[in-house]
């Protein structure tokens, strides 16, 4: 196929506030009707057509991926309860199967056990072979896996459309059978109260979860219990349950308050109790400590300041959020990011300087001070989790940077010593001297500074400029932080420079940087990406003919935003499912999770001020009449987080009104907002985007 498809133009005109805005392409909507599937399908075929010269290098990219990664490997065994947990991949295989072994008497309990990468152990008993759940099925996704307490049961649940509703089977581990139990369009998560309770979510018409269940097992579906409704559209709901299996916590999150009510679990019928009334503006979490046999609330909370809080109280005085007694007080250049209990300990996680940060506090003789843990790598990532047991006296902590693949210890609290459990192996090699990564600032408009991360080869010519890709994401206090990636180095391999611009609207440098990118601030988001692009160029690391732009979903917004405010800076941009027609979005209470998008992009539908700001930056509505750089779109048809019809009219709208640029519109036909599922699609899908992002750059077809 050589020429383009060409949408056919049916005109609808959008009015609010006196403001009108004819719209040829939203006839696309109509994901039943067949001119939009063959408008789809036609697309598909000219994005083929049109990128055929990439196949050798997807190929190339692919294979490569491919010998960079362990394809039978397993991960570290977790203990929960009488046994330890862990999962297996198996070459060839595309889904996980998960596994467990009991703790053997005569042994550390702590101390995972050392399982052999092929053939099973004595004593293994396998929870769940995914493959064979997703076979026959064109798209697979695994929602929740949970065992319930006395680990009898396995509760799990799977979407296989993409649109993240999924049904829940439960599983009798003992006799490997399914029960009769089946929980039809839930959303994602169960919760187990002993063996006989399961708490769980649904969501209403615009895909908000707004109930919680309780389910008694052996019971019909429809014989389950309403538990709770949030009727306030601005919210959603969550259920959980404590690390001490003493309480369940039902939470309720705007993006900008929140609400917490318990029900303690050896009463799973009683009604929840409200724990701090929701306070609009004000967010806080809640877990469970026990310190010097008593029971206490942690909360962390903005109620003080708006980088966070950690207080405490008795959980019979139940003290109003700016009276608890402080753990670690709220500072304007600390971002508190939330608190893990233990029994004998507590976990504390905070942005500082831009990285993520994490810090330990001992509470065997009583409340003390958090012991933070250092590393000598100027960026990287630390993260505490994978700890589901109560009693555990250690931590399992993970490490990764740009340049050094992931890492996972065991911390032993009382000693402080760390033991390395596994490294992530790179089959045929790798040397992360062969790589460098630092930090650069570059000044926006306003003069704030903007960090910048760079990754590229260390023998990279610096004196000239070279190819680069530039990447963010900038919304909902998202942060980019430093992670390996194989992917990474078929770009960097081949001369390239990686770098993320870590814009405001995320929350790398605190809430203010966040705040800062949101609302009625979206655009310093838009034109701090154009500063970085703009300090890029000047410094000359890399020129405007070989820089690509990157970003999904939200991060797609910016992208399109970008195209419009700065095309000559970039030669090409890959927009992964695109937030790309926001206000036609945001002005449809219907959709799904529009409402609770108005505290972050603002409310156009009752806000003439609002519909004006987001008009005068929407991709969509300000197409205008000038060179685009190449543009590459992604989406999936069944998207529920962000329609596939917002790419599909910019990409037609472009065409129609664009002096210059190829644009390119590639749409899973079966598959979500994460795009295709199974490994080896999902590495094939990355290699093809990197291909293209390579072949913009540099001009490489392998």
């Amino acid at each position: 196929m050589t020429n383009f498809p060409i949408a056919p133009k049916h005109p609808m005109t959008r009015e609010f506030h006196g403001r009108s805005f004819v719209d040829n392409y939203e006839w696309l909507r109509d994901k039943q009707s067949p001119e939009t599937l063959d408008y789809l399908n036609a697309e598909n075929a000219y994005t083929e057509s049109k990128t055929k010269q990439l196949e050798t290098l997807t190929e190339n990219i692919f294979q490569e991926v491919k010998s960079r990664v362990k394809e039978t490997d397993m991960s570290v065994p977790t203990r929960r309860g009488d046994y330890w947990y862990y999962g297996r991949s198996i070459e060839g295989k595309n889904y996980g199967i998960s596994c467990r072994l009991p703790v053997e008497d005569g042994q550390d309990p702590w101390t995972p056990p050392v399982i052999p990468e092929e053939g099973a152990p004595a004593g293994e008993q396998v929870l769940l072979d995914v493959n064979e759940l997703a076979e026959g099925h064109e798209f697979f996704s695994l929602g929740a896996s949970t065992v319930s307490e006395s680990g009898r049961l396995l509760a799990y649940s799977q979407d296989t459309a993409g649109d993240e509703r999924f049904t829940l089977f439960v599983k009798d581990l003992q006799t490997g059978e399914l029960l009769e139990d089946r929980l039809d369009g839930i959303h994602y998560g169960a919760t187990w109260i002993g063996d006989e309770y399961i708490f769980y979510t649904t969501v209403d018409d615009a895909w908000r979860a707004d109930k919680v269940w309780r389910h008694q097992l052996g019971t019909a579906q429809d014989q389950d219990v309403l538990v709770f409704e949030e009727k306030d559209e601005h919210f959603n709901v969550g259920v959980g349950k404590a690390r001490s299996d003493k309480y369940v916590f039902i939470g309720l999150g705007s993006k900008l308050t929140s609400e917490a009510w318990v029900i303690e679990a050896d009463t799973p019928d009683a009604a929840p109790k409200l724990l701090w009334q929701r306070e609009t503006g004000v967010d806080y979490d809640v877990d469970h400590a026990v310190v010097g046999g008593k029971d206490y609330w942690v909360v962390t909370h903005n109620a003080t300041g708006p980088n966070f809080e950690v207080g405490y109280c008795e959980v019979g005085d139940l003290k109003p959020l700016r009276e608890l007694n402080v753990l670690m007080a709220h500072s304007d250049t600390v971002r508190i990011e939330g608190v893990d209990t233990y029994r004998d300990h507590i976990a504390v996680g905070y942005r500082r300087g831009g990285i993520g940060r994490a810090a330990i506090m001992d509470v065997r003789a009583g409340w003390g001070a958090f012991d933070e843990l250092t590393f000598k790598e100027e960026l990287y990532t630390v993260a505490i989790g994978g700890n589901p047991e109560w009693d555990a006296p250690v931590l399992r902590v993970s490490y990764t940077s740009f340049i050094e693949p992931g890492q996972l210890f065991d911390y032993r609290v009382a000693t402080g010593e760390y033991t390395l459990l596994k490294s992530q192996e790179i089959p045929g090699g790798y040397n992360k001297d062969d790589y460098v990564a630092y930090r650069m600032w570059a000044e926006a408009e306003d003069g704030a500074r903007i960090p910048v991360s760079v990754i590229h080869r260390a023998d990279l010519d610096r004196t000239k400029p070279n190819p680069a890709l530039l990447y963010a994401y900038g919304s909902y206090e998202m942060s980019i932080d430093p992670y390996f990636s194989v992917f990474r180095l078929s770009l960097m391999d081949r001369g390239m420079i990686y770098a993320i611009a870590h814009v405001r609207g995320g929350g790398e440098m605190g809430r203010s940087w966040y705040d800062e990118g949101k609302m009625l601030n979206k655009k310093n988001t838009f034109t701090d990406f154009i500063a970085v692009a703009d300090d890029l160029i000047a410094r000359r690391v890399t020129t405007p003919k070989t820089l690509v732009a990157e970003g999904g979903s939200a991060g797609g917004l910016l992208m399109g935003a970008v195209a419009n405010m700065a095309p000559d800076r970039f030669v090409g941009i890959q927009a992964n499912v695109p937030f790309v027609d926001p206000l036609t979005s945001i002005l449809k209470p219907e959709l799904p999770l529009t409402i609770p998008e108005w505290e972050e992009w603002g409310d156009p539908y009752h806000d003439p001020e609002v519909y004006d700001y987001m008009l005068s930056y929407s991709p969509y509505e300000n197409v205008a009449a000038q060179d685009y750089p190449d543009i590459l779109a992604l989406t999936s048809l069944n998207d529920t987080r962000v329609l596939y019809v917002e790419p599909a009219k910019w990409i037609a709208k472009l065409r129609d009104t664009a002096s210059s640029g190829e644009f390119l519109l590639k749409t899973e036909m079966a598959a979500g907002h994460g795009g295709v599922s199974g490994r080896y699609a999902k590495w094939r899908q990355n290699a093809f985007e990197f291909a293209w992002t390579i072949n913009k750059a540099t001009g490489a077809t392998e």
